[in-house]
């Protein structure tokens, strides 16, 4: 290929260019020549294309040096007149620093913004100027940036307080108002000038070209090459998936490379996938035009020369280099601004800055990135040109917004997201608005781009296509932009901004009659609706402009002129809409109690109707606001308010909250999800403010100017229900029972929901302008009645309550006023509870509440109230009063309509119900009833004067009906009803309403009595309830003493049933006798009851104690455990650990080749063995298990997801408790041991098991036939002959039935399996040995946690890590049956001679590099394999004893040698005992420092020895005796059932060692001496004395989850200046960090991923495997969640230990509260880690919530 040829001849004919070239002289030319454009025309065509884009793959380091040699340092030269680097110096120097931050967020960087200083939730500051500022004492808000916003500290219009932070606080001394330029020399000016315009032009000039082959006058190269790129661009239509895929087969390269390349298209937007000659580069294009083409339009793909794209290269660079030189001076930034806003000769639009806004959506990204950060720090810091670039903008406003909406760029990649710089500055927006009438161009855009209309000139989104539903989504970015606008409301109106501004709500008002009865629906009847109508976009839009309305009416508000006009035009355009007469409205006369209106008849339940009225609901809005701000009463002359029509109003809501009770009814259902989901939104917080509460505020606007009686009987009459009411006979409604069962079940909640809305009507005062009440009161009273459902937490009220434009609630404000706050504990939240005080305010029909709410808050109401001892009638509330203009509202509730209705119900309700009436029917009258009574007594309250008030209610309910039909008043139904037995619920609140009525009768009569009147009621009540306690009291004693009596008779009965069977209990009574007693004999003679554990002496077990009896989870069998009887096994769960590992950097080994056999004491993997402690026979968990692995088969073929568990690998769900297991621990009972008197002591031990193992080699040696004579002499020569007793060819008895036998080696496979990661084979010698290494390190995690949960040795362990420590012990002195003895006899051997030399065993490790403890489970574990050979009588306890002495004492030499710190305590005085101890381990010190010739320090305080000693040898004690415990089943003195002193004492009387261990030493010196010169010798000691880092320290302290800060935010800035180590320096976009290690990671993403045993997994799984052996813990950072990963398959999210100050977890960051770290919460995933159980964790967490299962957790 040519090109290859050229790159090598390339870099010589540069570097004698290079070597010659001169920068100064450069400059020095330019300063001479006429036309320097051209000049430097000629110099770029010359060197770009030699510096740039000549090879395949672009090297960025090489270029970019070369650029700045030969590019930007003429320029720096000719802009500085000297020096760059002293010239640039000055020039910092002479600038004033400005005093805008203007930092450019970083992805993922941590923004704050003040939610009580903010002017809006955009302005944020960063993490630097938020710690050095006043805020954050204040409630702030923490979120990650996006990237692409700047911090706003220094702007004073963006904060109400505290603009500044201390770094950018300004210099009062200095006169910043002075003109930048001032500093420079006129000649710099000029110079300045020209490079800044000659390189922005060329800039602008290359990246808005769109010419492939060629390239813009002047800088066509001298030598034109023949080399191209296939440039492929990014778009946001494609996948990652088809991407890499197409790239593949287009430029045949591995997945790897492709998936290199689509990560940088889509970070920078552009990438070449190809360079060489026209031909070659086409053909790949047309193969991805080709292949992406299918469903969607193609990948965009150009073939471009290599001149045009170096130039493209260097412009860049040319953009960041301008970038860069502004940051040293503000005179700078100005002449680059007005370089950028000049005008070019061709008049509008034509300056440089327009031509790249223009050309915006042409770009890629990478540009569009570089000169919008070019924009952001010269123009938008500049509050000058900061104007007139905003001028600009707006006046390009139009057609910046369709070139968004057509291009397919996220909005973050386009100009248009500027916007928010600057509509967000009041001063700017207001400005916009008035010079360029921004509010109508935001507005008539949006309403440009949404074409499709009905007939009725309404939005249609029925049949959106894809491509329409995207732009949809893309022009929802423009009422952003309109609520940026209006974010600040204006305090003083100019003239002209109010013309401007009512111009732009009356363009605001077509929008809203476009969308006013959008959507219609008609009730389906007969048959279910076929195609659910789409409904979302309508909604999406209301939901969008929620806000916009609520701000429009809040501008309104804010200036009594623009309300008035606004109101004018809001009633015309509302008129508009409804003139004439619509489908289905006939006009009607209505008649009923005397009382008769003309209206229209409408049928909601057959016409059309919609639940979207925009334009109603702003009117209603309005209206409240004339109220509210006292302009009706004011300039009642300049409102239209006689001309309203009040029955014209209420149509539209009216029908829409029909159409509600009428879905409730269920009159609807066949009209789908689509309805239900509509009302679901029209009730919802989001979207009530301004559509169910506007038409409840609509209602009362009409009513209040209505008859209430016409008002009545038109809601009747819409309701459907007029029929029902208006006939003569009403109140007999059903006598007959011919009646259709649904229609009357439908009438019965029709009638509900209308008295409902009555209530409402009525009821709901609490909106300031409606009620006489402010806005914290209406706030006040949402709270209290979420509260009174069930106490909740903040984040729950906030997403109750509904939010402003800013996302505030204003809750915090008053939340402490009416409810109390309690705290959380390790799980749950911090709930708010609700003041006693306030449940006064209760309302059971609050407008709000779902049905579900209301009868929650129902019951718990009454609850709380039946728990107080009070009565549990709940009264309406007393409200507060109307406003003036609302004022008449009250009349309904005592006009004849109303009247007439209750008095219908109640009437009703006189028979028991049989479906005629409702309970909630006859509720909600009762309601009323009392909701008249009690506004009556606010009106007697008020009323100054005794003249009669104009509110009578109880004169209302007190008249009987007129004749002829003479009907009983309401007064008498309810004194009837009050003793009816059907309506014992009821009976407490007609009592409630009798009694009120006969307060305010007397109330009336005499104002002078009426206070004792009320008291003596009270008394009254009082001695009620006194009875009622007196009863209470004695129905419990008398329920106390039949109690007792019960109790007397049955422990008779007991009595009688032991007398009866005697002798079974004497049985049982023997037995207890005989254990104890054997327990007596066993105890040796030296100290009467001292426990000993392990040795001759141990405790033995009586028979009873031997007799375990279990029952099988399975089959509920009962068994008991022997060694020939069936096997029964415990679920158990095998995993490795690097839990305790003291050194994570180790290599992992080679599993094939490793030898387990000898445990370094960094523990660096273990495998440990965990268990749910469920007991099963070995056949039921077989059929079990087969069950299992049949069922996982069937679902494979039918679903491919993973299940919580693999079966593959072995593992099942426990049957019981569904805990995860892998395998089973067979159960075995005690072994029974001999013991004969005479035991050798120490030395003669040691030689005899010399002689033994002696004995064994030449045996092993026989059996392996060798080919070499010569050796064979040599063998014989070898020969020796065993010791007495020790018979070579015998053969032990295998005591164990087949069951156990099969169970023994299914354990002990599946550990090895697990342990080494390596496929299952009985036969492998490492078989034993990965059981005793499961069992001992178990053992020393169990330690370890008992230590840090500071709980005692023994007592404390629940039971299924009791049972699975037994098993595991016993199953591992047994394991040596299942394998072949040879085999663990050499492993006998090898673990003999690292304690005692033996010259035939090669290769033992040094004495440091050996955990003792490990070491000590497989001598004694393994030894019966030797023991069972002989018969002389030497009992396995002494063994087991002599190798604890051993093991104790190389312990302690260990121990010696490592684990001395340095003296800084002081010495205390010590006891004599303590005296003796320290000089003997002096002694010892001493010794091993002549061995090793002075190695050791010197160290001459015994009392620092010993307590070094005896703290780093204690855990080995601790591990010991619970493994001798477990083995030799003695039980614990009480001492170590306790945590505190004696422990050291009873731990070695336990072990049956002397509590001065170093007795053991000098008590056997003579054998022990060269022994310890052995170890001392062994060349590794001298190797890791000398290399002291890798020396593992005693006592090992635990690990611990790496610390976190308290703050949450400094973890998110530590985590946004983190870059993904694979693809150079790119931000990660989810940093992960482990919490084991501290490492961070960057997860979920392709550039990390790597391949792990041949799958492709993400950086976190690859890490657990490295760092926690497949197990990890991680913070996701952005999302604050904890992560737990197991394997490759399992995973699942955990609560973050950050807590937000109301006690609760904020998973992604979508709150913003500030978080701060819980140490108890820290403390339970530490401990869970600790325990191993983060398997189990996610196992349980995977059942319960299967949609963690279908979650690729490999990817992450």
């Amino acid at each position: 290929m040519a090109a290859a040829e050229n790159d090598r001849e390339v870099p010589s004919v540069l570097c004698s260019e290079f070597l010659n070239f001169s920068a100064k002289d450069t400059a020095a030319k330019w300063l001479q020549v006429d036309n320097l454009p051209k000049e430097v025309y000629q110099h770029l065509a010359c060197y770009v294309p030699k510096i740039y884009c000549l090879g395949p793959n672009l090297n960025p380091q090489n270029e970019d040096l070369l650029a700045q040699l030969l590019l930007q340092s003429p320029m720096e030269w000719y802009l500085c007149g000297e020096e760059p680097t002293t010239g640039l110096a000055k020039l910092e120097q002479s600038n004033q620093p400005s005093q805008l931050c203007g930092h450019v967020f970083k992805v993922g960087e941590p923004t704050y913004s003040c939610r009580d200083c903010a002017a809006d939730p955009t302005c944020v500051l960063c993490m630097q100027c938020f710690l050095g500022s006043v805020h954050k004492e204040h409630r702030y808000r923490m979120t990650t940036s996006g990237g692409g916003g700047f911090c706003d500290c220094g702007d004073t219009e963006a904060w109400k307080k505290g603009p500044y932070c201390q770094k950018h606080e300004p210099n009062i001394s200095d006169s910043s108002q002075r003109d930048p330029l001032a500093n420079l020399s006129d000649e710099m000016i000029a110079r300045t000038y020209n490079v800044f315009s000659i390189i922005l032009k060329y800039a602008v000039d290359i990246l808005t070209w769109d010419k492939e082959d060629e390239l813009p006058e002047g800088l066509e190269p001298p030598v034109r090459g023949h080399s191209y790129y296939c440039m492929l661009f990014n778009d946001e239509v494609h996948t990652y998936e088809q991407v890499i895929y197409t790239l593949q087969k287009a430029v045949n390269c591995t997945q790897k490379e492709a998936v290199g390349f689509a990560t940088t298209v889509d970070r920078d937007g552009r990438k070449s996938v190809r360079f060489g000659d026209f031909q070659f580069c086409e053909q790949a294009k047309s193969v991805i035009v080709r292949n992406t083409s299918r469903q969607t339009k193609p990948l965009r793909v150009q073939v471009m020369h290599s001149s045009v794209v170096a130039h493209q290269c260097f412009a860049l660079k040319a953009l960041n280099w301008l970038g860069q030189i502004i940051k040293f001076s503000d005179a700078l930034r100005r002449i680059l601004c007005q370089v950028g806003l000049q005008r070019g000769p061709e008049g509008e639009n034509s300056s440089l800055v327009d031509k790249l806004m223009l050309c915006d959506s042409k770009m890629w990204k990478g540009a569009r990135n570089v000169y919008h950060q070019l924009f952001m720090s010269s123009l938008l810091m500049d509050p000058k040109y900061k104007k007139l670039f905003a001028i600009q903008f707006a006046k390009n406003y139009e057609r910046l917004q369709s070139d968004y909406v057509k291009d397919d760029h996220d909005r973050e990649f386009s100009v248009t997201d500027l916007s928010v710089q600057m509509f967000t500055v009041p001063s700017l927006a207001r400005m916009l608005i008035t010079e360029e009438n921004l509010m109508t161009t935001i507005i008539r855009t949006f309403v440009d781009h949404l074409r499709h209309r009905d007939l009725q000139g309404r939005f249609q989104f029925e049949r959106y296509t894809a491509q329409q539903a995207f732009k949809f989504r893309r022009v929802q970015s423009l009422i952003g932009d309109l609520k940026y606008v209006l974010i600040s409301r204006p305090t003083e109106w100019a003239d002209q901004l109010g013309e401007k501004f009512l111009e732009g709500f009356e363009a605001f008002l077509e929008l809203l009659k476009c969308m006013q009865g959008m959507d219609p629906v008609v009730r389906q009847v007969g048959q279910h609706i076929e195609m659910e109508p789409e409904w979302e976009a309508a909604f999406t839009l209301q939901m969008k402009l929620t806000h916009i309305i609520s701000m429009m009416q809040e501008w309104c508000a804010s200036d009594e002129r623009v309300l008035i006009e606004a109101y004018k035009k809001c009633l015309s355009a509302l008129t508009h809409c409804h003139s004439g007469f619509t489908d289905g409205e006939q006009p009607i006369t209505l008649s009923m109690c005397g009382h008769s209106v003309d209206t229209i008849r409408y049928c909601i339940s057959q016409e059309k109707v919609s639940i979207h009225l925009p334009v109603s609901r702003l009117l209603a809005g309005l209206h409240a606001l004339l109220s509210k701000t006292e302009v009706a009463y004011r300039f009642p002359e300049l409102l239209p308010l006689s001309e309203l029509s009040p029955p014209m109003l209420i149509e539209h809501p009216l029908r829409c909250l029909v159409l509600c009770a009428q879905m409730h009814a269920g009159m609807w259902r066949r009209n789908g999800f689509s309805l239900v989901n509509q009302i679901y939104y029209y009730h919802n917080v989001k979207c009530r403010v301004e559509m169910f509460d506007k038409d409840l505020i609509m209602l009362q606007a009409g009513a209040s100017m209505m008859d209430p009686n016409h008002f009545l009987m038109i809601v009747l009459s819409r309701f459907e229900l007029y029929h029902i009411f208006s006939s003569a006979d009403c109140r007999k409604r059903y006598s007959r029972d011919n009646a259709n069962k649904d229609v009357v079940q439908q009438n019965n909640t029709l009638i509900e929901e209308m008295l409902h809305l009555v209530i409402m009507v009525v009821g709901e005062r609490y909106t300031a302008g409606v009620g006489q009440v402010e806005g914290t009161d209406e706030i006040k009273r949402e709270i209290v009645h979420q509260l009174c459902i069930r106490p909740m937490a903040h984040s729950e009220l906030v997403k109750a309550l509904p939010e402003n434009e800013n996302k505030e609630t204003g809750m915090e404000r008053v939340i402490d006023s009416v409810a109390l706050f309690k705290k959380p504990g390790v799980t749950g939240r911090g709930l708010y509870k609700l003041r006693p005080e306030c449940a006064k305010m209760f309302n059971l029909y609050f407008h709000h509440y779902s049905r579900a709410d209301q009868s929650k808050a129902e019951e718990a109401q009454r609850k709380i109230k039946r728990q107080n001892g009070e009565d549990s009638v709940l009264p309406p509330p007393v409200l507060p009063r109307f406003s003036p203009l609302f004022g008449s509202l009250v009349n309904i509730l005592q006009c004849d309509v109303l009247l007439g209705i209750l008095g219908a119900v109640l009437q009703w309700a006189m028979e028991p119900s049989g479906g005629h009436w409702s309970e909630s029917m006859l509720q909600r009258v009762l309601h009323l009833l009392g909701m008249g009574l009690l506004e009556e007594q606010q009106h007697l309250m008020s009323s100054t004067d005794d003249t009669d008030t104009s509110f009578n209610f109880t004169l209302k309910i007190s008249r009987p009906g007129e004749a002829p039909g003479n009907t009983p008043s309401i007064l008498a139904l309810l004194e009837t009803l009050q003793n009816a037995p059907h309506l014992e619920v009821h009976k407490d609140m007609i009592r409630w309403i009798l009694k009120t009525v006969a307060h305010i009768k007397t109330t009336r009569e005499c104002t002078a009595s009426a206070a004792p009147a009320d008291s003596s009621g009270h008394s009254q009540e009082e001695t009620v309830r006194d009875k009622d306690k007196a009863e209470r009291k004695r129905k419990a004693e008398m329920a106390r003493l039949r109690r007792e009596k019960i109790m007397a008779q049955m422990s008779a009965m007991q009595r009688h049933f032991i007398n009866e069977n005697k002798e079974l209990f004497q049985q049982s009574l023997e037995e207890l006798n005989a254990t104890t007693s054997a327990s007596l004999e066993h105890s040796p003679s030296t100290c009467d009851s001292t426990l000993v554990c392990v040795g001759p002496r141990r405790w033995h077990a009586g028979g009873s104690d031997r007799r375990q009896v279990v029952t099988c989870i399975l089959c509920q069998e009962e068994q008991e455990i022997r060694v020939d009887g069936k096997a029964m096994v415990l679920a158990a769960f095998i995993q490795r650990s690097t839990v305790m590992s003291k050194n994570r950097k180790r290599p992992p080994y080679n599993p094939d080749k490793y030898d387990p056999l000898f445990m370094h004491p960094d523990l660096s993997f273990g495998t440990h063995t965990g268990s749910c402690g469920h007991i099963m026979h070995s056949h039921c968990w077989q059929r079990y298990f087969e069950a299992v692995q049949a069922k996982e088969q069937r679902r494979q073929q039918r679903l491919r997801v993973h299940t919580s568990y693999d079966v593959e690998s072995g593992e099942f769900l426990c049957p019981l408790c569904e805990c995860l297991s892998n395998t089973v621990i067979p159960l075995l009972p005690l072994t029974k041991t001999t013991c004969s008197t005479d035991q050798p002591d120490l030395k003669q031990w040691v030689n005899i098991t010399y002689q033994q193992t002696k004995a064994l080699h030449s045996a092993h040696r026989k059996t392996t036939p060798n080919s070499d004579e010569g050796d064979e002499e040599a063998d014989s020569a070898h020969d020796c002959h065993p010791p007495d007793g020790f018979k070579l060819d015998h053969t032990p008895k295998n005591p164990y039935s087949s069951t156990i036998k099969e169970m023994l080696t299914t354990f002990g496979t599946s550990t090895y399996k697990v342990g080494l990661k390596v496929h299952p084979n009985e036969q492998d010698p490492r078989v034993p040995i990965m059981c005793w290494v499961s069992c001992a390190y178990t053992i020393q995690s169990i330690e370890r946690l008992l230590v840090d949960e500071e709980k005692p040795l023994f007592g404390s362990l629940p039971c299924r890590q009791d049972d699975c420590l037994s098993s595991l012990t016993r199953f591992g002195s047994a394991c040596w049956i299942a394998s072949s003895q040879a085999v663990v006899q050499s492993h006998f051997i090898r673990l003999l001679a690292a304690l005692v030399p033996d010259s035939q065993v090669e290769n033992t490790p040094c004495i440091l590099d050996i955990d003792m403890f490990h070491l000590l489970v497989s001598l004694v574990l393994s030894h019966p394999a030797l023991h069972c050979l002989d018969s002389s009588g030497m009992s396995s306890d002494t063994a087991q004893l002599y190798f604890l002495q051993l093991v104790t004492v190389a312990h302690l030499v260990q121990i010696l040698l490592t684990s001395i710190p340095e003296e800084v305590q002081m010495e205390q005085e010590s006891g004599g005992a303590e005296r003796v101890e320290e000089e003997s381990v002096c002694m010892l010190y001493n010794i091993l420092r002549t061995h090793l010739s002075s190695r050791l320090r010197e160290v001459s305080s015994g009392w620092h020895l010993l307590r070094s000693v005896k703290a780093g040898i204690l855990p080995f004690l601790r591990t010991t005796a619970l493994f001798f415990h477990y083995l030799n089943g003695a039980p614990a003195p009480p001492e170590l059932h306790a945590v505190g002193v004696g422990e050291w004492e009873a731990l070695c009387g336990y072990l049956c060692l002397p509590s001065n261990l170093l007795q053991l030493y000098y008590n056997n010196r003579e054998l022990l001496e060269p022994l310890l010169q052995g170890w001392c010798s062994h060349p590794g000691v001298l190797q890791g004395l000398h290399n002291s880092t890798t020396l593992v320290r005693f006592p090992r302290e635990s690990n611990h989850l790496i610390e976190l800060p308290e703050d949450y935010s400094a973890l998110i800035n530590q985590a946004s200046s983190f870059t993904c180590p694979k693809s150079g320096g790119d931000k990660s976009r989810a940093p992960t960090l482990c919490l084991v290690c501290g490492a961070m990671l960057c997860s979920q993403s392709y550039c990390c991923q790597t391949e792990l045993e041949g799958d492709d997994v993400g950086a976190c799984t690859a890490h657990t495997f490295a760092c926690g052996a497949g197990v990890g813990i991680f913070l996701r950072v952005r999302e604050s969640q904890v992560l737990f990963l197991a394997g490759k398959t399992k995973g699942c999210f955990y609560a973050p230990p950050y807590l937000d100050d109301y006690g609760e977890t904020d998973q992604g960051l979508r709150r913003g509260n500030p978080l701060h770290l819980c140490q108890e919460r820290y403390r339970k995933i530490q401990k869970l880690w600790r325990q191993h159980s983060i398997t189990e964790e996610i196992g349980h967490a995977q059942e319960a919530n299967q949609t963690l299962v279908g979650i690729d957790w490999q990817h992450l």
